[in-house]
């Protein structure tokens, strides 16, 4: 369960779109963090990552 102030930044980076999130994890993957995370320290960018990977799994099991 992520804290209150992490969940509000995971759930406005969904709202900009599956796509848009799968942008997401690459860039983070890569050290290129979006705007929402620059202010952020590396446990808790961690902590989104997995839960947007979380998240899109569950909408890439639906759509197969």
């Amino acid at each position: 369960m992520l804290k209150p102030e992490l969940q509000t930044v995971v759930e406005k980076l969904c709202e900009d779109g599956c796509k848009a999130v799968n942008q997401y994890i690459d860039a983070i993957q890569a050290g290129d963090y979006p705007a929402a995370l620059r202010k952020l320290d590396h446990q808790d960018c961690d902590a989104i990552l997995a839960e947007l990977k979380s998240i899109m799994a569950v909408y890439e099991r639906r759509s197969h």
